[in-house]
């Protein structure tokens, strides 16, 4: 049961994010948006890898080998998950740097002030 909210709510802060990154035109609110759909994306991913009454994914006497495939809980989903957080905090923080520097050369974060393209 707690893994259906688990996976609902992450998949409803994906669909915010996503929201939030089509309909805004402040590049700050993109940037929330995107962080929003990677925070949802993570929960997603920890939610399919919970497993209810699980255990450590380690053979002894409280996990036998015939039950490690029903108990354990696999630990890959939540490698990942780690993984994908310290990417996410890397990308917003060079998205953030980057609209830092947007700002001071037009002294506006509204993305119709970035429309000319100097190819």
């Amino acid at each position: 049961m707690i893994s259906r909210i688990v996976l609902t709510t992450g998949l409803l802060l994906v669909l915010i994010g996503l929201w939030g990154m089509l309909t805004h035109r402040n590049i700050l609110r993109i940037i929330i948006g995107f962080s929003l759909m990677g925070t949802g994306t993570h929960i997603v991913i920890v939610a399919i890898g919970y497993v209810a009454n699980g255990t450590a994914p380690i053979i002894d006497r409280a996990l036998s080998v015939s039950e490690a495939t029903s108990r354990a809980v696999d630990p890959v989903p939540s490698a990942l998950a780690v993984t994908a957080i310290v990417i996410g905090m890397a990308v917003t923080a060079v998205m953030l740097a980057y609209a830092i520097r947007l700002y001071e050369c037009r002294k506006t974060l509204s993305i119709d002030a970035f429309t000319e393209s100097k190819w």
